[in-house]
């Protein structure tokens, strides 16, 4: 059975430019063969503010978008989270998501890709503690954007072959990691 990896949009806000780049990001996994990329817009899932009466770790999920969310997390062997940089870190929607679900996340892996005006390095770099806890496997190739070179006038999302050659490595690097914890997971 072929890896499954969602690509996750890790932004809510009205206006966001986060689609844009997660959509460059499914373009250039199609390129691959024999891994199954998917788009996963938190949006699409109406997460308030985390209303679970109990911790994730449990997996005792009382509401219905809770246990939407997390159904959808489950589908995969692997993730692409799409940060924007708010405020030095990533975005409380993305946060908030995360922190839904648990055994979800578990022993599966993670490639960032960030866009923001330093390329979402420090949400990159928090992301990446907060996947620890929840044993989630991060990659070391990134894929940063930055609104200064890599938007027109800020708002239109320009790809480039230096990111797509950094995509690419990632993409490896996911597969592999998925693949491996694959098996950990049986």
């Amino acid at each position: 059975m072929a890896l499954k990896i969602g690509i996750i949009i890790g932004s809510t806000r009205p206006g966001r430019l986060g689609t844009q780049v997660a959509d460059w990001v499914k373009n250039e996994a199609a390129k691959r063969d024999g891994v199954e990329y998917e788009l996963v817009d938190i949006a699409d899932y109406n997460l308030p503010l985390l209303d679970e009466s109990l911790p994730a770790a449990y997996g005792q999920y009382e509401h219905e978008h809770t246990k939407k969310w997390a159904a959808k997390i489950a589908e995969f062997d692997g993730y692409i989270f799409v940060t924007p940089e708010y405020n030095h870190s990533t975005s409380g929607a993305l946060k908030n998501a995360i922190d839904f679900v648990g055994a979800e996340w578990n022993n599966k892996a993670l490639g960032l890709v960030g866009y923001g005006s330093l390329g979402a390095s420090r949400a990159i770099e928090h992301l990446r503690g907060i996947a620890a806890e929840i044993q989630l496997a991060d990659v070391r190739q990134t894929v940063h954007f930055s609104l200064f070179t890599d938007f027109e006038e800020f708002t239109t999302f320009i790809g480039n072959d230096r990111a797509a050659g950094e995509a690419e490595t990632m993409f490896g690097q996911v597969e592999a990691w998925a693949g491996a914890l694959k098996s950990l997971r049986a």
